[in-house]
């Protein structure tokens, strides 16, 4: 069978490969701690679930509008307008099977064979795979560890040209945990303001996992709001990853642009869990704030433990539940038969010295680092710290 070429413009995300490494260790008696994929270890909250069985025992279990239900769409508008101050009617707004699937919509939507996509790294590994497959151009712009890891206005600047149709950032982000600050954000709008043929997404998935205050979004600022299209979703701050419910906010022309696209796919979301969502947005977040506070002392707890480690370099993540150490000064050394040249490297022989599960930091378009979720328990990341700490101390 032949397959098409566009399977070869991107490949498997190496969080998946190392969890899969993981689980085949752990099938052999390997006692592994996992830290490689980004998933929240709580359950759903128990009000959500006892909404999503309400759905179905009232008959919530037909087809949906392909944009969403209006019940739900309404309520992602009162959110938006509580905890953001953001003025979306329903008819700006979309429900998808997941906020992967808004980023893809959009993509084919708005992307045609050549048109350049800035991404600031590091990254979530699927901006770039999304781009490369609708036959976008991927331009990065390299963000450090000493500016943590945000891209300041004279490099976004410097990127933009003719071609440049999107550009596309989280925060709080994935996968060092920053947030921009409303006066980071604002320097960037007066470059966007320069440009007004590039359009911005901001994926705000982790919005309410946050430990330095209220999240500030770039749709605020009014003289760019008709360029920016807002992610978010359903799955980290109220632990519903399969519950699959992703929307996004922007422009009624793309919004309708998205409907048309979304009825070819996948039509609407799920009934249920989208009933379940209209919930989970109006009532009470006492339960996603528990979990949030559950993360900051594992955040304390993860960057105070790393910033020990020889040859570590850390920031302190301000949101999310990632740590993005900079390894760079390990690299070259050995134990045994390992020899550390990469941040490959160095996530195989955590994970067959230590028996931890990492990622190197390259699939998020940043060599010099490797990604740690401590979205598991502090028993979990306790062991993970001194496995890992044992580890590095073989290294000479």
């Amino acid at each position: 069978m032949q397959l098409a070429h566009r399977l070869k413009s991107f490949s498997e995300p190496q969080t998946i490969k190392m969890a899969k490494l993981g689980r085949e260790l752990r099938g052999q008696g390997v006692n592994i701690i996992d830290l490689s994929l980004g998933e929240p270890d709580f359950n759903t909250p128990e009000h959500i679930c006892k909404a999503a069985v309400q759905a179905m025992e009232d008959g919530y279990t037909k087809y949906t509008p392909v944009a969403g239900m209006p019940e739900l769409q309404e309520a992602i508008s009162i959110k938006l307008k509580r905890d953001n101050n953001l003025d979306y009617s329903p008819n700006e707004i979309i429900v998808s099977s997941g906020a992967k699937q808004a980023l893809i919509n959009t993509m084919l939507c708005l992307l045609d064979e050549g048109d350049e996509v800035i991404i600031p790294t590091p990254y979530w590994v699927t901006y770039a795979a999304q781009v490369r497959l609708v036959g976008g151009v991927v331009k990065h712009i390299d963000c450090f560890i000493d500016t943590d890891f945000k891209v300041l206005p004279e490099q976004l600047e410097a990127a933009i040209s003719p071609k440049t149709k999107l550009f596309v950032f989280s925060s709080p982000c994935n996968p060092t945990g920053s947030v921009y600050t409303r006066d980071e954000l604002a320097a960037l709008v007066e470059v966007f303001k320069k440009y007004p043929h590039v359009n911005i997404i901001s994926d705000e998935i982790y919005e309410y996992i946050n430990f330095i205050g209220g999240h500030e979004s770039i749709a605020q600022f009014q003289d760019i709001r008709d360029r920016v299209i807002v992610i978010n979703g359903m799955s980290k701050g109220f632990a519903m990853t399969g519950w699959r419910i992703g929307y996004m906010a922007g422009p009624k022309a793309l919004i309708e642009a998205c409907d048309k696209l979304q009825a070819q796919f996948t039509s609407g979301a799920n009934s249920i869990a989208q009933k379940a969502s209209v919930t989970a947005l109006l009532s009470d977040l006492g339960p996603t704030h528990e979990m949030v506070a559950a993360y900051k002392k594992r955040r304390d707890f993860v960057s105070a433990e790393l910033k020990k480690m020889k040859g570590i370099k850390a920031n302190n993540p301000g949101g999310a539940f990632y740590a993005f150490p900079h390894i760079k000064p390990l690299f070259g050394k050995s134990y045994g038969e390992y020899t550390i040249n990469n941040d490959v490297d160095m996530s195989m022989y955590l994970l067959n010295e230590g028996h931890i599960s990492t990622v190197g930091g390259s699939a998020f378009g940043n060599s010099n680092c490797l990604r740690l979720s401590f979205a598991t328990s502090m028993e979990n990341l306790e062991e993970a710290m001194r496995r890992m700490a044992s580890a590095l101390e073989k290294l000479a």
